[in-house]
């Protein structure tokens, strides 16, 4: 915890911490922290000596923390409190902002359960249409996608990986119509270090990277220079053999109720035509024409 307690920041996050862990502890009953007499007591809540002994933690430093005074925590006793407590995630990561520490990350398959995307998601991505969209979990696995992006990036298609990464490097279709191909695939390598970075001993970032690597030298050797960049706008050209070239901006969101998943969103650069070439691949006659002329 910080030491400087004439930090008016400071003393607020303490105060804020007392009044935290005292009323997390007071809405706990003794049955529910399973203690001997929880069945017999009249007395809501924990006590202070209650919570230290089902933590592991002394009495005098659970006071203290909850007095907010500066002391050490470390992650492993705070996980041990918010156990007892019974905190829910968002609160469990709230705990460690008052006491000074960096949040953990949000583990959604444990706390939210890793459930299909929901519909308003797909129609939120339906809703961008005529412009392409699509909505990644962690690992860039694509989750959901609108028909623009089955037409433009080829979401969807057979023989494509459903990974981005990997189908950025091994879709030879799609790096023939990204004219943007070189120039972005070294951000696109370090966006993903990055990723898998936040998240280490994730097994399912290495699986990706260990295809990825054995599927494209190129891809080994962007890897293999370390770097790291965080995601935001990227500029993207497309060459599509029907309406021509298509020049974007691409966005990734974060959902906030679902923190796990990113949505891409593809928009037309304005000095370009490209929403009008949009507007016609995705109407009627246009994937009439698509059917006829297109393969894959």
């Amino acid at each position: 915890m910080a030491t400087n307690t004439a930090n008016p920041d400071t003393a607020r996050r303490r105060q804020d911490l007392r009044d935290f862990l005292r009323s997390r502890r007071a809405r706990v009953t003794p049955a529910e922290a399973g203690l001997p007499d929880g069945g017999r007591r009249r007395t809501p809540g924990l006590r202070r000596e209650e919570v230290a002994v089902l933590a592991g933690v002394g009495a005098s430093w659970y006071q203290w923390l909850e007095q907010g005074r500066d002391i050490t925590v470390s992650p492993q006793v705070l996980d041990s409190v918010a156990r007892v407590l019974r905190l829910s995630g968002a609160e469990r990561r709230h705990l460690y902002v008052l006491a000074g520490l960096n949040p953990p990350l949000r583990q959604d398959a444990e706390e939210l359960g890793r459930t299909d995307v929901s519909a308003g998601l797909q129609r939120l991505i339906d809703a961008w249409m005529p412009s392409p969209a699509h909505i990644m979990d962690p690992y860039w696995n694509t989750v959901a996608y609108n028909d623009a992006a089955g037409l433009v990036l080829r979401h969807g298609r057979p023989g494509v990986s459903p990974n981005c990464l990997i189908a950025f490097f091994t879709d030879p279709v799609y790096r023939a119509r990204a004219a943007s191909w070189e120039e972005n695939a070294p951000s696109v390598v370090a966006e993903y270090r990055a990723a898998w970075s936040a998240r280490p001993g994730d097994e399912g970032f290495d699986e990706v990277v260990r295809e990825a690597t054995a599927c494209s030298e190129e891809f080994a050797a962007l890897w293999g220079r370390g770097d790291v960049q965080d995601g935001g706008q990227r500029r993207k050209e497309m060459n599509h053999p029907l309406v021509g070239a298509l020049f974007f901006e691409t966005t990734q969101l974060r959902i906030p109720a679902r923190p796990d998943l990113n949505v891409v969103l593809h928009n037309p650069r304005p000095e370009t035509d490209t929403a009008a070439r949009l507007a016609w691949l995705t109407s009627p006659e246009g994937r009439r024409g698509g059917m006829s002329s297109v393969a894959g």
